[in-house]
């Protein structure tokens, strides 16, 4: 429905603002931590959109950037977890640390949101651990693509070894994380891993 909203910040409301654009204020929530939410008034912003329709109800959300936009949308995917509570997690948590607790299963590290309880940070954990890439989480949440001066394809290929070592993904990106060489072969990611691992 509706891709991104371009336009001038015309005020702030709790959880949210109102953009103004072609003469029309959309309310839009967005997490407090997020630039957008701590732009001034008349700033120009930008946000990319969800649309959620209920049948008593027709909000907006708004993210800074697509990858905050995608996590949403995969909390949302988690039995249990609604816009409202996947839109408290985001701002409790910036996108790359979400990430991070995900694959390295701390779902301690969720329940700093409000309304998030320790079941529901379980099956948040359990349900999306293993659709998020382990590379991401090792580069601090960046696409592969956007990433200069790491191998993360050589990291991301030494995760799946170690998963199939019989290792969690979260062990093993864990162990990968430590290693500050950026330029080594998978074989030598997989050694220094698992010395660290034993």
């Amino acid at each position: 429905m509706l891709h991104f909203i371009k336009g001038t910040l015309a005020m702030h409301f709790t959880g949210g603002v109102v953009i103004e654009n072609g003469g029309m204020g959309y309310e839009v929530n967005v997490p407090d931590n997020s630039s957008v939410y701590l732009a001034k008034e008349g700033q120009q912003i930008m946000v990319f959109t969800a649309v959620i329709v209920r049948e008593d109800d027709i909000s907006i959300y708004g993210f800074s950037d697509k990858e905050s936009l995608q996590m949403f949308r995969r909390l949302m995917t988690v039995n249990g977890v609604g816009a409202k509570a996947a839109l408290s997690i985001l701002s409790a948590l910036p996108v790359g640390e979400l990430h991070k607790a995900i694959v390295f299963e701390d779902a301690a590290l969720l329940t700093k949101a409000n309304g998030i309880g320790k079941k529901i940070a379980q099956r948040i954990v359990l349900e999306l651990k293993d659709k998020l890439d382990a590379a991401e989480a090792i580069t601090g949440g960046a696409s592969i693509q956007d990433i200069s001066n790491v191998k993360a394809n050589e990291k991301g290929e030494a995760v799946n070894a170690l998963i199939a070592l019989g290792y969690s993904k979260g062990e093993a990106v864990e162990a990968l994380a430590g290693i500050a060489e950026n330029d080594l072969t998978v074989e030598d990611y997989i050694k220094r891993a698992l010395k660290r691992l034993c």
